[in-house]
């Protein structure tokens, strides 16, 4: 077994807002994935027979914003296994570890918030909230205030 040092997920999870995510974005590093979802052809099913069941997932899944980069990627095979593992999942007599496996692809494929974060892919706001946005004119939130702010200055001479 494994001893010490840094593993793959190990450690939190990228935030967007940091100093250093903000470089790595003008460097390439976070995509934006459309809010309506992948408007693409649903790929082949790459296994054997799909069951019905197999068959739904598979088509709820390509309509999600992350099949963006599934697609160009080239991820149809793990997205095929994920689907028929789930399908799996889902039984009532499934074992622990299948479920287990579900947890690993929801992060691996970015159908999770923390696979999301660590794939670096972050979905674009809805279009309605963006024309709300700017129909009140892109005004943000008042800025909080800070300790400074609530300082008052008093004039040399008075208050004493």
């Amino acid at each position: 077994m494994a001893r010490g040092g840094a593993r793959t997920v190990s450690g939190p999870p990228p935030d967007p807002n940091s100093l250093r995510s903000a470089r790595a974005a003008e460097a390439g590093g976070w995509k934006t994935l459309p809010a309506e979802g992948y408007g693409g052809p649903v790929p082949e099913w790459p296994l054997t027979e799909a069951t019905p069941r197999e068959d739904d997932l598979w088509g709820d899944l390509w309509a999600k914003p992350q099949a963006v980069m599934w697609a160009e990627l080239g991820q149809e095979l793990e997205v095929a296994l994920f689907c028929r593992t789930l399908a799996e999942a889902e039984r009532p007599d499934a074992r622990a570890d299948i479920k287990k496996m579900v947890r690993g692809y929801l992060d691996s494929l970015g159908l999770s918030v923390s696979g999301m974060l660590r794939n670096r892919w972050k979905i674009a706001p809805a279009a309605e909230v963006a024309a709300l946005e700017a129909a009140a004119g892109g005004e943000r939130a008042p800025r909080r205030r800070s300790a400074r702010d609530r300082l008052k200055v008093v004039p040399s001479g008075e208050g004493a």
